[in-house]
């Protein structure tokens, strides 16, 4: 797959660029092994300072940085601009919060007075290099969670990310460097995805995180497992939405949109199935689909574009597929189900909304990644629940009810990494992410996050510890 920057607003492909050759590759490992071994006897108040030294540049090129995100993927202006001050928010508050987050721990002396040691606490290290390999949706934000908690645990990074965004990678590189980490700290790799598995075989290489697709998340996994490797995988999701009847059924509405086409529908947390009770089901149908009409699609480059193109001709010609195959096996097209006529340029899709779809389906058990939803009448909150879990996948869930009992059910029967109440499942810095299921493994973002590449220590002390004297 070429290295490149295609504008999918029109199909213009702006700049190309060469993959990495074996020996740049070499340089860039033995580099983040040896700045490694520096960076990690660093202190939390100067890796802080680094990072808000980052906060502060990215804050500074928001505007630039945010074409460039909507010119290499789609996203609307605005949605980029968001999403590049979600990155310094986020970056901000790991300096501010990772000496806490993983500061010494000490049981209490009665837990551990049979242990034969005086003093007994966990120490949490870093692990070293760890390889990244990012999605090309939120091209910013995907990286950041990532790297802002790995740098502040003291490990450096490395970057391989989607081919279609090379733009943005090489500027989180030199966005680093110009905040002051050393050459090594964080560096991207321009290189196509045959040449992920040398890289995380290789020696000097401690762990992976992965965020994109499930056939890719299977095969990092597979390869770290064969080399023991730790791994952290956020894949896909067909995330569920319930309306229950106690629910401001005009507020599901509204927010249902916005939650089906975020970033022009291309997210994993992004709401997909939207499951409603059938005593407001006739009201949610009718005010959804006509919150869908209503979008307006076109130039991301707008500021009042809501819906921009898909990021590739082929995720359309997927989504496109899986539209009609629902179409051909009986479901209703209540919106959408075309290219728009007013944009034979670039990779539009009109938003979507399916009715009548049942589990013989491809959409049923498929991830849309595009503004595609699907409709379901569920009869009471038993069939809710077991139509949300129908599904391979488990990354988030949303509920809209107000009723303590539903909810409380909805938490314990729900089998998603989150579940999201009377509003919409959104990642943030504080609040751990990640799924079950196909949806991956592991965490990203809070404690839970940084914790992931630490080396979780045990140190223990036969007798007590010398403690120097004052002069």
């Amino acid at each position: 797959m070429p290295i490149s920057t295609t504008n999918p607003a029109t199909g213009e492909t702006l700049q190309t660029f060469e993959a990495l050759g074996a020996e740049e590759i070499e340089e860039r490992l033995e580099r983040a092994r040896a700045t490694f071994e520096e960076y990690r006897t660093t202190g939390f108040a100067e890796r802080a300072e680094l990072l808000h030294r980052a906060a502060d540049l990215l804050e500074k090129e928001r505007d630039d940085i945010a074409r460039t995100l909507t010119t290499e993927m789609g996203k609307p202006l605005t949605a980029a601009r968001a999403e590049a001050a979600k990155c310094v928010k986020a970056m901000r508050w790991y300096a501010e919060h990772a000496g806490e987050l993983l500061a010494d721990e000490h049981p209490s002396p009665a837990d551990v007075e049979d242990s034969g040691g005086s003093t007994a606490y966990v120490r949490y290290r870093p692990l070293g290099p760890v390889l990244a390999v990012m999605p090309w949706n939120f091209p910013l934000w995907q990286v950041i969670r990532f790297a802002a908690p790995a740098l502040m645990a003291g490990n450096t990074g490395l970057l391989k990310h989607a081919s279609n965004v090379p733009r943005t990678a090489l500027y989180l590189e030199d966005l680093f460097r110009r905040a002051g980490y050393p050459r090594g700290c964080f560096q991207t790799l321009l290189i196509g995805s045959g040449a992920v598995e040398g890289v995380l075989r290789d020696d000097r290489v401690a762990a992976a995180t992965l965020t994109g697709s499930e056939p890719a998340g299977r095969s990092v996994a597979a390869v770290a497992g064969d080399e023991i490797k730790k791994t952290v995988l956020e894949l896909g999701g067909s995330d569920p939405y319930l309306v229950l009847p106690s629910a401001d059924v005009a507020k599901a509405a509204e927010v249902a949109v916005t939650a089906r086409t975020q970033n022009n529908g291309q997210s994993c947390i992004a709401a997909k199935r939207f499951i409603v009770h059938r005593e407001v089901y006739e009201e949610f149908t009718r005010l959804f689909v006509d919150g869908m009409k209503a979008l307006k699609v076109g130039d991301p480059m707008d500021e009042s574009t809501q819906v921009g193109p898909l990021a590739s001709e082929r995720g359309r010609a997927d989504l496109e597929e899986l539209v009609e195959d629902a179409r051909e096996r009986g479901a209703t097209v209540l919106c959408g189900g075309r290219r728009p006529a007013a944009h034979p340029a670039g990779w539009f899709y009109e938003p979507t909304v399916l009715a009548d779809v049942t589990p013989g389906m491809r959409v049923h058990r498929e991830e849309t990644f595009g503004p595609v939803a699907t409709l379901y009448r569920a009869a009471d909150l038993d069939e809710a629940i077991e139509v949300a879990n129908d599904t391979p996948f488990g990354l988030s869930s949303n509920v809209w009810t107000r009723d303590r009992e539903e909810q409380d059910r909805c938490v314990r029967d729900l089998r998603a990494g989150g579940v999201y109440f009377n509003g919409m499942t959104a990642s943030h810095p504080a609040m751990p992410f990640g799924g079950t299921k196909r949806s991956g493994y592991g965490r990203e973002l809070s404690g839970h996050g940084i914790r992931e590449f630490c080396n979780v220590t045990t140190v223990w002390h036969g007798t007590p510890p010398d403690v120097p004297t004052a002069e």
